[in-house]
């Protein structure tokens, strides 16, 4: 995946709606709850926290949004129990999709998720069936068009990161899962800012789709995948979604 490519999917989905928008805060204000409840309010201590408020901020989630979100859980005022489960299956033409959730009732969301996936030409499958297809990777964004290659490259060697790609004005940085908050860390420290950092489901090879009609099928299975309040990410192989 192209840093290029996928900053265009990220600044679409910066440009949603109102509405739109207001769903993936209450996708990041679920997670954020469960990992609060898991390991504590204090960000400082609570690793997965931290990485959590980095990714509500990436996606303009407002300081008073996360503030209120980490009081809350701590407080226990949200009484719901969520739990984590993915989904992998198959879109149009066999691109590979893999599904994470976070539900209160799994038969709901099973239900919805292969509805999804057979109204727009695809079928979920078993557990395994494309997540090898897929590598975990930390995957940083940082995005300006005056970005110094040179000291980017030499910053974020220095902060462990195993691999750095630029193209048009965007770094992609690459760590292992390990890794990925120990470099992000140390890229925060340096100054830097993230358009995106979290790790990723990065496919080891993608499908094209050429044609309109699959096109369009796949493009409605993601927006239904991404509209639905129990999805939290979706991965794919597909190698133009910023094209379709």
């Amino acid at each position: 995946m192209s840093g290029h490519s996928k900053w265009n999917n990220i600044k679409r989905k910066k440009e949603k709606t109102d509405a739109q928008k207001a769903k993936i805060f209450t996708k990041i204000g679920r997670e954020m709850a469960v990992v609060v409840r898991e390991g504590g309010p204090d960000p400082n201590v609570n690793g997965k926290l931290r990485d959590l408020i980095a990714k509500a901020k990436a996606n303009n989630v407002p300081n008073d949004n996360i503030d209120r979100i980490i009081k809350k859980a701590a407080g226990e005022g949200d009484k719901n129990n969520y739990e984590s489960i993915t989904y992998e299956g198959y879109g149009p033409n066999g691109v590979a999709v893999i599904v994470e959730t976070l539900t209160d009732n799994r038969n709901r969301t099973a239900s919805n998720i292969r509805h999804y996936f057979d109204k727009f030409g695809g079928n979920l499958g078993t557990s395994g069936c494309v997540s090898f297809l897929f590598n975990a990777k930390g995957v940083i964004l940082i995005e300006g068009e005056d970005l110094d290659e040179e000291k980017v490259m030499d910053d974020c060697v220095e902060a462990g990161a195993e691999d750095v790609d630029f193209n048009e004005g965007v770094a992609e940085i690459m760590t292992d899962p390990a890794d990925f908050r120990a470099v992000s860390d140390a890229l925060s420290e340096k100054g830097y800012t993230f358009a995106s950092a979290q790790v990723e489901q990065v496919p080891t090879t993608t499908t094209a789709l050429t044609e309109e009609e699959s096109q369009v099928k796949m493009r409605r299975l993601l927006d239904a995948l991404e509209d639905d309040d129990d999805v939290q990410e979706i991965w794919n192989n597909l190698e133009n979604e910023d094209e379709i």
